[in-house]
Protein backbone atom coordinates (compact mmCIF):
# COMPACT_ATOMS: atom_id res chain seq x y z
CA UNK A 1 0.00 0.00 0.00
CA UNK A 2 1.32 3.48 -0.80
CA UNK A 3 2.14 5.77 2.09
CA UNK A 4 -0.53 8.34 2.99
CA UNK A 5 -0.42 11.53 5.03
CA UNK A 6 -2.10 9.57 7.84
CA UNK A 7 1.03 7.41 8.00
CA UNK A 8 3.14 10.57 8.22
CA UNK A 9 0.84 11.86 10.99
CA UNK A 10 1.37 8.66 13.00
CA UNK A 11 5.14 8.85 12.42
CA UNK A 12 5.47 12.49 13.49
CA UNK A 13 2.59 12.96 15.91
CA UNK A 14 1.52 16.03 13.97
CA UNK A 15 -1.97 16.86 12.75
CA UNK A 16 -3.19 16.10 9.23
CA UNK A 17 -3.76 19.84 8.73
CA UNK A 18 -0.12 20.66 9.52
CA UNK A 19 1.19 17.94 7.22
CA UNK A 20 -1.14 18.98 4.40
CA UNK A 21 -0.02 22.59 4.81
CA UNK A 22 3.64 21.54 4.51
CA UNK A 23 3.04 19.37 1.44
CA UNK A 24 1.22 22.22 -0.28
CA UNK A 25 4.01 24.73 0.29
CA UNK A 26 2.52 26.51 3.30
CA UNK A 27 4.38 27.94 6.30
CA UNK A 28 5.12 25.36 8.97
CA UNK A 29 7.24 25.72 12.12
CA UNK A 30 10.90 24.79 11.39
CA UNK A 31 10.91 21.89 13.88
CA UNK A 32 7.70 20.47 12.36
CA UNK A 33 9.05 20.96 8.85
CA UNK A 34 12.11 18.90 9.76
CA UNK A 35 9.98 16.12 11.32
CA UNK A 36 7.75 15.88 8.25
CA UNK A 37 10.67 15.94 5.81
CA UNK A 38 12.35 13.06 7.68
CA UNK A 39 9.10 11.07 7.73
CA UNK A 40 8.52 11.65 4.01
CA UNK A 41 11.98 10.29 3.26
CA UNK A 42 11.72 7.36 5.69
CA UNK A 43 8.26 6.26 4.49
CA UNK A 44 9.00 6.98 0.81
CA UNK A 45 5.94 9.17 0.54
CA UNK A 46 5.09 10.44 -2.95
CA UNK A 47 2.69 13.32 -3.51
CA UNK A 48 -0.44 12.49 -5.50
CA UNK A 49 -0.23 15.41 -7.90
CA UNK A 50 -3.73 14.87 -9.29
CA UNK A 51 -5.28 14.90 -5.83
CA UNK A 52 -3.23 17.93 -4.81
CA UNK A 53 -4.23 19.86 -7.92
CA UNK A 54 -7.90 19.25 -7.14
CA UNK A 55 -7.39 20.87 -3.74
CA UNK A 56 -5.04 23.71 -4.69
CA UNK A 57 -6.40 24.33 -8.21
CA UNK A 58 -2.74 24.35 -9.29
CA UNK A 59 -0.81 21.75 -11.29
CA UNK A 60 2.66 23.30 -10.80
CA UNK A 61 3.10 22.98 -14.55
CA UNK A 62 4.11 25.69 -17.02
CA UNK A 63 3.41 25.40 -20.73
CA UNK A 64 6.06 26.60 -23.17
CA UNK A 65 4.99 27.26 -26.76
CA UNK A 66 7.76 27.94 -29.31
CA UNK A 67 7.45 28.82 -32.97
CA UNK A 68 9.82 25.96 -33.83
CA UNK A 69 11.85 23.51 -31.76
CA UNK A 70 14.24 23.25 -34.71
CA UNK A 71 15.36 26.82 -34.04
CA UNK A 72 18.62 26.76 -32.07
CA UNK A 73 17.60 29.79 -30.00
CA UNK A 74 14.45 28.01 -28.83
CA UNK A 75 16.36 24.85 -27.96
CA UNK A 76 18.74 26.78 -25.70
CA UNK A 77 15.90 28.81 -24.25
CA UNK A 78 13.85 25.70 -23.34
CA UNK A 79 16.94 24.17 -21.71
CA UNK A 80 17.40 27.13 -19.38
CA UNK A 81 13.69 27.51 -18.62
CA UNK A 82 13.42 23.81 -17.73
CA UNK A 83 16.38 24.03 -15.33
CA UNK A 84 14.96 27.08 -13.56
CA UNK A 85 11.42 25.69 -13.28
CA UNK A 86 12.75 22.37 -11.98
CA UNK A 87 14.60 24.20 -9.19
CA UNK A 88 11.32 25.86 -8.23
CA UNK A 89 9.34 22.62 -8.20
CA UNK A 90 7.53 23.12 -11.50
CA UNK A 91 7.15 20.80 -14.46
CA UNK A 92 7.22 21.77 -18.13
CA UNK A 93 5.00 21.01 -21.12
CA UNK A 94 6.53 21.93 -24.49
CA UNK A 95 4.49 22.61 -27.65
CA UNK A 96 5.95 23.21 -31.11
CA UNK A 97 3.93 25.51 -33.37
CA UNK A 98 6.01 24.59 -36.46
CA UNK A 99 5.74 28.22 -37.65
CA UNK A 100 2.02 27.66 -38.18
CA UNK A 101 -0.51 30.06 -36.66
CA UNK A 102 -3.28 27.44 -36.59
CA UNK A 103 -1.04 25.00 -34.69
CA UNK A 104 -0.09 27.80 -32.34
CA UNK A 105 -3.74 28.52 -31.50
CA UNK A 106 -4.37 24.78 -31.01
CA UNK A 107 -1.35 24.55 -28.69
CA UNK A 108 -2.77 27.25 -26.42
CA UNK A 109 -6.07 25.37 -26.13
CA UNK A 110 -4.23 22.09 -25.53
CA UNK A 111 -2.28 23.60 -22.63
CA UNK A 112 -5.42 25.11 -21.14
CA UNK A 113 -7.04 21.67 -21.21
CA UNK A 114 -3.98 20.37 -19.35
CA UNK A 115 -4.65 23.00 -16.67
CA UNK A 116 -1.19 24.59 -16.79
CA UNK A 117 -0.68 27.37 -14.25
CA UNK A 118 0.94 29.70 -16.78
CA UNK A 119 2.50 29.89 -20.23
CA UNK A 120 5.71 31.18 -21.78
CA UNK A 121 5.35 31.78 -25.52
CA UNK A 122 7.68 32.65 -28.40
CA UNK A 123 4.94 33.46 -30.92
CA UNK A 124 4.40 32.87 -34.61
CA UNK A 125 1.53 35.35 -34.87
CA UNK A 126 1.88 39.11 -34.88
CA UNK A 127 -1.41 39.70 -33.02
CA UNK A 128 -2.93 38.47 -29.76
CA UNK A 129 -6.00 36.72 -31.17
CA UNK A 130 -4.63 33.24 -30.46
CA UNK A 131 -4.10 34.14 -26.79
CA UNK A 132 -7.71 35.14 -26.10
CA UNK A 133 -8.61 31.70 -24.59
CA UNK A 134 -5.75 32.09 -22.07
CA UNK A 135 -6.89 35.61 -21.26
CA UNK A 136 -10.46 34.40 -20.71
CA UNK A 137 -9.24 31.55 -18.48
CA UNK A 138 -7.06 34.01 -16.54
CA UNK A 139 -3.94 31.93 -17.18
CA UNK A 140 -0.85 34.18 -17.17
CA UNK A 141 1.13 34.43 -20.42
CA UNK A 142 4.65 35.82 -20.83
CA UNK A 143 5.94 36.42 -24.34
CA UNK A 144 9.62 35.97 -25.13
CA UNK A 145 11.80 37.24 -28.00
CA UNK A 146 8.86 38.44 -30.07
CA UNK A 147 6.49 41.20 -29.00
CA UNK A 148 2.93 41.46 -30.29
CA UNK A 149 1.01 44.52 -31.48
CA UNK A 150 -1.02 44.70 -28.26
CA UNK A 151 0.69 45.45 -24.95
CA UNK A 152 -1.72 43.37 -22.82
CA UNK A 153 0.85 40.62 -22.20
CA UNK A 154 4.26 40.72 -20.53
CA UNK A 155 7.18 40.41 -22.92
CA UNK A 156 10.86 39.63 -22.37
CA UNK A 157 13.07 40.56 -25.32
CA UNK A 158 16.01 42.60 -26.53
CA UNK A 159 15.63 45.96 -28.27
CA UNK A 160 15.90 44.39 -31.71
CA UNK A 161 15.84 47.61 -33.72
CA UNK A 162 18.57 49.38 -31.75
CA UNK A 163 20.67 46.23 -31.52
CA UNK A 164 20.56 45.75 -35.31
CA UNK A 165 21.38 49.41 -35.90
CA UNK A 166 24.43 49.13 -33.63
CA UNK A 167 25.57 46.01 -35.49
CA UNK A 168 25.33 47.67 -38.90
CA UNK A 169 27.10 50.75 -37.54
CA UNK A 170 30.07 48.51 -36.74
CA UNK A 171 30.28 47.60 -40.42
CA UNK A 172 30.01 51.26 -41.37
CA UNK A 173 32.80 52.15 -38.90
CA UNK A 174 34.95 49.63 -40.75
CA UNK A 175 34.38 51.73 -43.89
CA UNK A 176 31.79 49.45 -45.49
CA UNK A 177 29.23 51.26 -47.61
CA UNK A 178 27.82 48.45 -49.72
CA UNK A 179 26.06 46.50 -46.96
CA UNK A 180 23.42 43.84 -47.64
CA UNK A 181 20.96 42.22 -45.24
CA UNK A 182 19.42 38.75 -45.05
CA UNK A 183 16.39 38.75 -42.77
CA UNK A 184 12.96 37.31 -42.18
CA UNK A 185 10.09 39.56 -43.27
CA UNK A 186 7.36 37.67 -41.42
CA UNK A 187 7.88 37.79 -37.68
CA UNK A 188 8.52 40.61 -35.22
CA UNK A 189 12.25 40.12 -34.75
CA UNK A 190 13.02 40.04 -38.46
CA UNK A 191 10.92 43.14 -39.11
CA UNK A 192 12.48 45.10 -36.24
CA UNK A 193 16.05 44.11 -37.15
CA UNK A 194 15.42 45.14 -40.76
CA UNK A 195 14.25 48.54 -39.48
CA UNK A 196 17.48 48.86 -37.47
CA UNK A 197 19.51 48.10 -40.61
CA UNK A 198 17.64 50.78 -42.55
CA UNK A 199 18.09 53.25 -39.67
CA UNK A 200 21.86 52.80 -39.69
CA UNK A 201 22.14 53.05 -43.47
CA UNK A 202 19.91 56.13 -43.60
CA UNK A 203 21.77 57.93 -40.83
CA UNK A 204 25.05 57.27 -42.65
CA UNK A 205 23.59 58.57 -45.92
CA UNK A 206 24.10 55.21 -47.63
CA UNK A 207 21.83 53.90 -50.37
CA UNK A 208 20.30 50.43 -50.16
CA UNK A 209 19.71 48.79 -53.56
CA UNK A 210 16.77 46.39 -53.74
CA UNK A 211 19.19 43.62 -54.68
CA UNK A 212 20.92 44.02 -51.29
CA UNK A 213 17.70 43.46 -49.33
CA UNK A 214 16.97 39.76 -48.93
CA UNK A 215 13.72 39.62 -46.95
CA UNK A 216 12.18 36.17 -46.69
CA UNK A 217 11.73 33.47 -44.08
CA UNK A 218 13.49 32.36 -40.90
CA UNK A 219 15.30 29.34 -42.37
CA UNK A 220 18.82 28.12 -43.07
CA UNK A 221 17.87 27.39 -46.68
CA UNK A 222 16.83 30.99 -47.22
CA UNK A 223 20.12 32.25 -45.80
CA UNK A 224 22.00 29.92 -48.13
CA UNK A 225 20.12 30.88 -51.29
CA UNK A 226 20.17 34.59 -50.46
CA UNK A 227 23.94 34.64 -49.96
CA UNK A 228 24.51 32.77 -53.21
CA UNK A 229 22.46 35.43 -55.01
CA UNK A 230 24.43 38.24 -53.36
CA UNK A 231 27.74 36.67 -54.35
CA UNK A 232 26.64 36.59 -58.01
CA UNK A 233 25.84 40.31 -58.17
CA UNK A 234 28.00 42.35 -60.50
CA UNK A 235 28.16 45.09 -57.88
CA UNK A 236 28.65 42.71 -54.98
CA UNK A 237 28.23 44.00 -51.38
CA UNK A 238 31.36 44.19 -49.26
CA UNK A 239 29.49 43.16 -46.11
CA UNK A 240 26.36 41.22 -45.17
CA UNK A 241 24.32 41.35 -41.96
CA UNK A 242 22.32 38.18 -41.13
CA UNK A 243 19.57 38.69 -38.57
CA UNK A 244 19.19 35.26 -36.95
CA UNK A 245 21.15 32.09 -36.32
CA UNK A 246 19.61 29.96 -39.07
CA UNK A 247 20.13 32.64 -41.72
CA UNK A 248 23.71 33.09 -40.53
CA UNK A 249 24.38 29.37 -40.79
CA UNK A 250 23.02 29.19 -44.33
CA UNK A 251 24.98 32.26 -45.44
CA UNK A 252 28.23 30.86 -44.05
CA UNK A 253 27.64 27.59 -45.94
CA UNK A 254 27.19 29.52 -49.20
CA UNK A 255 30.43 31.46 -48.73
CA UNK A 256 32.34 28.31 -47.79
CA UNK A 257 31.18 26.65 -51.02
CA UNK A 258 32.41 29.52 -53.18
CA UNK A 259 35.72 29.08 -54.96
CA UNK A 260 36.03 32.80 -55.70
CA UNK A 261 34.92 34.53 -52.51
CA UNK A 262 36.14 34.12 -48.97
CA UNK A 263 35.44 35.84 -45.67
CA UNK A 264 36.67 38.38 -44.70
CA UNK A 265 39.00 39.04 -47.64
CA UNK A 266 36.24 39.49 -50.20
CA UNK A 267 33.14 39.80 -48.04
CA UNK A 268 32.63 40.66 -44.37
CA UNK A 269 29.92 38.92 -42.34
CA UNK A 270 28.09 39.74 -39.12
CA UNK A 271 25.55 37.30 -37.68
CA UNK A 272 23.14 36.75 -34.80
CA UNK A 273 23.20 34.48 -31.72
CA UNK A 274 26.32 32.96 -30.16
CA UNK A 275 25.43 29.29 -30.54
CA UNK A 276 27.47 26.38 -31.96
CA UNK A 277 28.32 28.06 -35.28
CA UNK A 278 30.53 30.79 -33.86
CA UNK A 279 32.68 28.24 -32.01
CA UNK A 280 33.48 25.80 -34.84
CA UNK A 281 34.10 27.81 -38.00
CA UNK A 282 36.92 29.95 -39.31
CA UNK A 283 37.09 32.84 -39.52
CA UNK A 284 35.45 33.36 -36.14
CA UNK A 285 32.20 35.19 -36.69
CA UNK A 286 31.31 38.57 -35.29
CA UNK A 287 27.96 37.79 -33.63
CA UNK A 288 25.21 39.70 -31.89
CA UNK A 289 24.65 37.74 -28.67
CA UNK A 290 21.28 37.58 -26.95
CA UNK A 291 21.29 36.80 -23.19
CA UNK A 292 19.28 33.58 -23.63
CA UNK A 293 19.82 32.26 -20.09
CA UNK A 294 18.90 35.60 -18.52
CA UNK A 295 15.83 35.88 -20.76
CA UNK A 296 14.73 32.44 -19.55
CA UNK A 297 15.25 33.44 -15.93
CA UNK A 298 13.29 36.66 -16.35
CA UNK A 299 10.44 34.90 -18.18
CA UNK A 300 10.10 32.30 -15.39
CA UNK A 301 10.30 34.98 -12.73
CA UNK A 302 7.57 37.00 -14.42
CA UNK A 303 5.17 34.11 -15.05
CA UNK A 304 5.51 32.96 -11.43
CA UNK A 305 4.85 36.51 -10.25
CA UNK A 306 1.68 36.52 -12.33
CA UNK A 307 0.60 33.15 -10.93
CA UNK A 308 1.09 34.51 -7.42
CA UNK A 309 -1.02 37.54 -8.35
CA UNK A 310 1.77 40.02 -7.63
CA UNK A 311 1.46 42.13 -10.82
CA UNK A 312 -1.46 43.90 -12.42
CA UNK A 313 -0.07 45.98 -15.30
CA UNK A 314 1.64 44.23 -18.21
CA UNK A 315 5.27 45.14 -18.78
CA UNK A 316 7.88 44.97 -21.52
CA UNK A 317 11.28 43.89 -20.25
CA UNK A 318 14.18 44.74 -22.56
CA UNK A 319 17.39 42.79 -21.99
CA UNK A 320 20.80 43.90 -23.20
CA UNK A 321 22.41 42.13 -26.15
CA UNK A 322 26.11 42.53 -26.88
CA UNK A 323 28.51 42.04 -29.76
CA UNK A 324 30.98 39.17 -29.63
CA UNK A 325 34.12 40.00 -31.56
CA UNK A 326 35.57 37.77 -34.23
CA UNK A 327 37.65 38.18 -37.37
CA UNK A 328 34.91 38.00 -40.02
CA UNK A 329 34.90 41.77 -40.65
CA UNK A 330 37.61 43.43 -42.71
CA UNK A 331 38.53 47.08 -42.29
CA UNK A 332 38.34 48.66 -45.75
CA UNK A 333 40.86 51.27 -46.80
Amino acid sequence: MPTTIRDISKETGLSLATISKYLNGGNVLPENREKIAMAVEKLHYEVNEIARSLVTKKTRTIGVVVYSVECAFNGSFIHYVNNILSEKGYGLLICDSSNDEKKEAANIKFLLNKKVDGMIVTPVSNNTEFLKPAKTAEVPVVLVDRALKSSEFDCVKIDNRTTAMDAVNLLIKNNHQKIAIICSAKEYTGIERYKGYRDAMSQAGLSVPASYQKKGIHAMEYGYESMKQLLKLKDRPTAVFMTNYELTLGAVMAVNESSEVNCPEHISMLGFDDLILAHVIQPRMYMVVQPVKEMGEKAVEQVLRRIAGNDDVSCEINMNAHLKRGNSIKMLA
